[in-house]
């Protein structure tokens, strides 16, 4: 897995963020994890096909995701993750990996992208834990947003 996969994916997500939330987000390490949908999380799963093939999962723990909902949505306030919600963050997932697929066409690399997918609990993932290249991005008042990239 290389490295430099995760880069156009990084640099989209700070560009995105920043547009919609107002923030500018810094980067945590860089690192290999084993990749696991946890409770109490929401995960946005984007497949990627093409020259590059696999998954790019967005994880945010729940109030997070509510925080940044609430950011997205100007400051309104939003207690819970319903409809609105998983949309908001959802097209927040598809909006960043939407980007970076440009920029990745416009390196050469050729790939398309699947719909964005919510992953709510660990059991509803139907996903098998494997090594993915990951980075968090931390955002002030909000918390992170971890960045995991699983492409073959």
């Amino acid at each position: 897995m290389k490295a430099e996969y995760i880069n156009p994916f990084l640099e989209s997500a700070r560009i995105v963020i920043e547009q919609v939330a107002y923030i500018r987000p810094t980067t945590g390490k860089l690192g290999i994890k084993d990749m696991k949908f946890e409770e109490n999380y929401i995960w946005i799963q984007i497949g990627m096909t093409g020259q590059m093939q696999g998954d790019i999962v967005f994880g945010l723990a729940e109030d997070v995701a509510l925080r940044m909902v609430s950011a997205m949505m100007g400051g309104f306030v939003v207690t819970e993750m319903d409809e609105m919600g998983r949309s908001a963050i959802s097209e927040l997932g598809n909006m960043i990996s939407g980007n970076a697929s440009t920029m990745l066409f416009n390196q050469g690399v050729r790939v398309d992208i699947t719909p964005p997918k919510i992953v709510q609990s660990a059991t509803a993932a139907s996903f098998i834990p494997k090594k993915a290249l990951s980075i968090p991005l931390i955002m002030d008042n909000i918390g992170e947003l971890d960045i995991q990239v699983l492409i073959t």
